[in-house]
């Protein structure tokens, strides 16, 4: 039985997690949750799955969270201290950090520190402080196993050959809603139509992402981290499709990939079990959901996110955090009506444009950083 402690579990990938962990109640225990101020959803979560230590976001929620499960012997905490006892937890084996967002990095960097194996969802851990997470990882021989599609399935490839026979990397992406629209009408696209992702349900925030692809972005960081390869050995290919999630190029033309439907609780399902495999009980495949499978170069020029992302990667130390902590503010802003579409991606570079890069080799460095283009996102779209 391994004991699981999931942080963000009442957003999609914790839902996810939750239903995989209910398919295998003889795998799997919940000891810990933790999100921010999804009451009712925590609520009916602690009910079923009765963990040890339950967290919200602030001192007031934990208050009303109490009320409501009067009777449970779930301890409830709050903040950013909560969440980290969640993530370091005595009794959890593995910690999926789902949170969204900059908020993710201390509770799972509290986790890596306590020796927790990661089944990693949140992407922006790596991004902001790839170098110390990866460090202390290392030092305290914990496992950080993907769970977004696209890096579980680089996993799974590299598992084929050796490390030293790979060539590169290629990531797919579905180009999101807007991969066939006209650059002159990305402009007027609205909170509304970039939130119908055309394959994948997500929260907003990362669904956003999705459509100006600055979340492929963040997974070309967050690889790099992962597996060691330089941005040089990373490319990014449009599969509208969805079906190959990833593949890995070998120095002799070989290319290995790891293919099936959209569906998160797959790679999830061999996070949480990985040496092994689980038996999902899904249907068999049928040569008619495999029909078409095409593939295209990422435009940069008309995502140029990707861009973005690549050259914070080659500048590294805290551009990076920079441009995770101005997106994050300004795609906060496109959903609350005060800033367009395209300017997402403007406010970032201008941010990152401003900023005088220092090493992020400290949590303190970096949260610095984000503070920092945090602040001068919301100046910029002030003004």
């Amino acid at each position: 039985m391994k004991n699981i402690s999931i942080l963000g579990s009442t957003g999609s990938i914790g839902r996810q997690t939750l239903e995989v962990i209910s398919d295998n109640t003889d795998k799997y225990n919940v000891v810990g949750l933790a999100c921010g101020s999804n009451l009712e959803r925590l609520r009916e979560q602690i009910i079923k799955y009765k963990p040890a230590l339950a967290s919200v976001k602030d001192r007031d929620l934990a208050e009303a969270l109490k009320a409501q499960i009067n009777g449970s012997q779930t301890e409830i905490v709050y903040g950013e201290e909560g969440a980290a006892r969640v993530a370091s937890h005595e009794d959890a084996d593995t910690v999926v950090s789902a949170m969204v967002g900059a908020s993710g990095l201390k509770p799972t960097l509290s986790a890596v520190r306590a020796g927790k194996d990661i089944a990693l969802a949140n992407k922006e851990t790596l991004v902001i402080a790839g170098e110390i997470i990866m460090k202390e990882a290392k030092e305290k021989n914990v496992t950080i196993l993907p769970v977004d599609s696209e890096h579980s399935a680089l996993f799974q490839a590299l598992q084929c050959g050796d490390k030293k026979d790979v060539k590169r990397l290629i990531l797919t992406a579905s180009g999101g809603p807007f991969l066939d629209t006209p650059v002159e009408e990305l402009r007027d696209v609205t909170p509304e139509l970039a939130l119908n992702h055309p394959t994948w349900i997500m929260g907003k925030k990362i669904t956003i992402d999705s459509a100006t692809l600055m979340n492929k972005g963040f997974e070309v960081i967050e690889a790099r981290w992962l597996f060691g390869l330089g941005s040089e050995r990373i490319s990014v290919w449009i599969h509208p499709q969805s079906i190959v999630h990833s593949m890995v190029e070998y120095i002799d033309g070989s290319i290995i990939s790891q293919m099936g439907i959209p569906d998160m609780r797959i790679p999830i399902s061999y996070a949480l079990s990985y040496p092994d495999r689980t038996d999902m009980r899904t249907n068999d495949a049928r040569p008619e959901d495999f029909t078409e499978l095409s593939f295209r170069e990422a435009d940069f020029e008309k995502f140029p996110s990707l861009a973005l992302a690549f050259g914070a990667l080659r500048e590294g130390g805290t551009m990076p955090s920079v441009m995770n902590g101005a997106n994050e503010v300004a795609v906060d802003a496109f959903l609350r009506g005060q800033i367009g579409f395209t300017e997402i991606i403007k406010t970032v570079d201008r941010v990152m444009g401003l900023h005088n890069k220092a090493a992020a080799d400290t949590l303190e460095a970096v949260t610095q950083s984000d503070k920092w283009a945090r602040d001068m996102a919301e100046s910029l779209i002030k003004n």
